[in-house]
């Protein structure tokens, strides 16, 4: 179990978005809440990303699947590949819709991405309410932002955030950072460390991606964990930041993880063909 700085601690996590801009599931998972199949309470909610200004991204909502893909190993599903491309409806929209509406239970993480002027104005911002902690997310593998290549700018970000945030600050990284520069520079910024979906090629150097008209997107899932959770085992090595462990898929995936050191678990596109499950690996782990 992680504890942050203003004693919430959590050892589940979604990733970001898995269960929408409020923590409660997208409408299509509604009925699953009502059955209890799907159970938000049981986890740190970290909200899909949101910047300062609405951003159009490659989400077009009457046609979803546009732009997310299920990987399949013959008929198995073993991940996805998404190019959203952070979508989203900006910050200001989320202060009114869903912020007044936050109820300590729901565990929200604010996740947010930006220039470091525009992430200290949210970080501000979010002072206002009444969430976990803030996610800074400087590692979105399908944008043509330059976070991925300049550390120095995520850096500059994620102290911004500290600066001007009375929230505990997490930080998203991705296999395409320099994490190795940026991980030891948060020392005393970062409370905790998540793992971003890795780009396509990374992982698919000679196959041409689905989304190759969207930029190829980020791949997560089953099929990613023999990059996620290397990158996050060979960072631990070097900082006492815990790593909140990605690309949960089966329920074995978790006691892996316990054994490698890891304190919480993250689900992510694990949601997406399968959104039950999360809720019943929980409950069973805690059972044990």
């Amino acid at each position: 179990m992680i504890t942050l700085s203003n004693g919430c601690a959590f050892e589940y996590a979604t990733a970001s978005g898995a269960l929408g801009f409020n923590g409660r599931g997208w409408p299509w998972e509604w009925p699953l809440k009502a059955v209890r199949l799907l159970d938000p309470l049981l986890f740190a909610n970290v909200i899909k990303t949101l910047t300062l200004k609405p951003r159009t991204g490659n989400l077009r909502w009457r046609k979803p699947w546009g732009c997310v893909r299920l990987i399949f190993d013959g008929l198995k599903i073993v991940g996805a590949v998404n190019a959203v491309g952070l979508t989203n409806p900006g910050i200001d929209w989320w202060i009114k819709k869903v912020g007044p509406k936050i109820r300590p239970e729901e565990n929200l993480i604010a996740s947010i991405l930006g220039e470091p002027a525009e992430l200290a104005i949210m970080a501000t911002i979010l002072n206002n309410y009444n969430i976990f902690a803030i996610e800074v997310n400087v590692s979105c593998p399908n944008t043509q932002d330059d976070f991925l290549k300049n550390a120095e700018k995520a850096i500059e970000g994620c102290r911004a955030v500290k600066r001007n945030s009375r929230h505990p600050i997490l930080v998203k990284l991705s296999v395409a950072n320099d994490a190795e520069r940026i991980v030891p520079a948060l020392a005393g910024v970062a409370e905790a460390f998540s793992v971003n979906s890795v780009p396509w090629n990374m992982i698919f150097p000679y196959k041409k991606s689905p989304l190759a008209k969207l930029g190829g997107g980020g791949v997560s899932g089953k099929i990613a964990q023999r990059f996620t959770w290397a990158f996050a085992e060979e960072l631990m090595t070097i900082t006492d930041i815990p790593f909140i462990a990605p690309s949960v898929w089966d329920f074995e995936d978790i006691e892996k993880l316990r054994d490698a050191g890891f304190e919480a678990f993250s689900f992510g596109s694990v949601f997406m063909p399968f959104p039950w499950r999360p809720t019943l690996y929980v409950r069973k782990d805690m059972s044990r």
